[in-house]
């Protein structure tokens, strides 16, 4: 199974069709595609500084524009489905489907979850490749990498530490904490579609995009 966060950024974009149609024809049922919250998200921050409610509202706020922006995405492509459950990703795994997942009913069921702006989509993409076992974790940015001082040059020019790509705004700040070592995290660009274009290949992603490391 792979995860592919496909974030807020992209919205308006010509690549977003780009990607849902990549991973509708490649897929073959083994990618989940996770939704960002956009201006929708932004959209929530706003009504919070207005009513003054609590993080914990907004957050369940929040994780439903992230259900409305996984609606949006299925409704560009026709092929696409959305699931909410473990057992549904299954299900449209089985038929082969590309997956849009929603995570509202999921998440707020998980009472270890931060209730805070901390946790982002960035860092549920990461907890939902940990609860469904995947292999690869793949972050689509719209910011180009900007090679610093922390990039783990010594290993492997195409790595970076979590740290230096939290400064340079790229992951939010509890993406540390729910990272896992039992799958690979990548981060690439929007225009990078194309490297799946005949099929989600471990070797495209090593070739060309950066990967995340402790």
């Amino acid at each position: 199974m792979w995860i592919i966060k496909l974030g807020g950024s992209l919205l308006g974009k010509p690549e977003l069709a780009q990607w849902l149609e990549i991973i509708v024809q490649q897929c073959d049922g083994k990618v989940v595609i996770v939704p960002g919250g956009g201006i929708l998200a932004d959209a929530v921050r706003e009504v919070q500084k207005l009513s003054n409610v609590g993080d914990a509202v907004a957050h369940q706020m929040a994780l439903l524009a992230m259900d409305q922006y996984g609606m949006m995405l299925a409704g560009l492509n026709p092929a696409l489905v959305t699931a909410s459950s473990e057992l549904e990703i299954a299900e449209r795994g089985w038929q082969h489907r590309g997956i849009v997942w929603l995570p509202s009913k999921m998440v707020l069921a998980d009472e270890t979850i931060p209730k805070n702006w901390q946790v982002t989509s960035d860092s549920l993409a990461a907890w939902l490749a940990t609860k469904l076992g995947a292999e690869q974790l793949i972050l689509v940015k719209s910011k180009r990498l900007v090679k610093s001082k922390q990039l783990n040059v010594d290993a492997n020019p195409a790595q970076m530490t979590i740290q230096a790509i939290y400064d340079e705004v790229l992951i939010d700040e509890a993406f540390t904490e729910f990272c896992e070592s039992s799958y690979q995290t990548w981060l690439v660009h929007k225009s990078d579609f194309y490297l799946f274009e005949h099929g989600f290949s471990l070797r495209a992603l090593a070739h060309h995009a950066v990967e995340v490391v402790g």
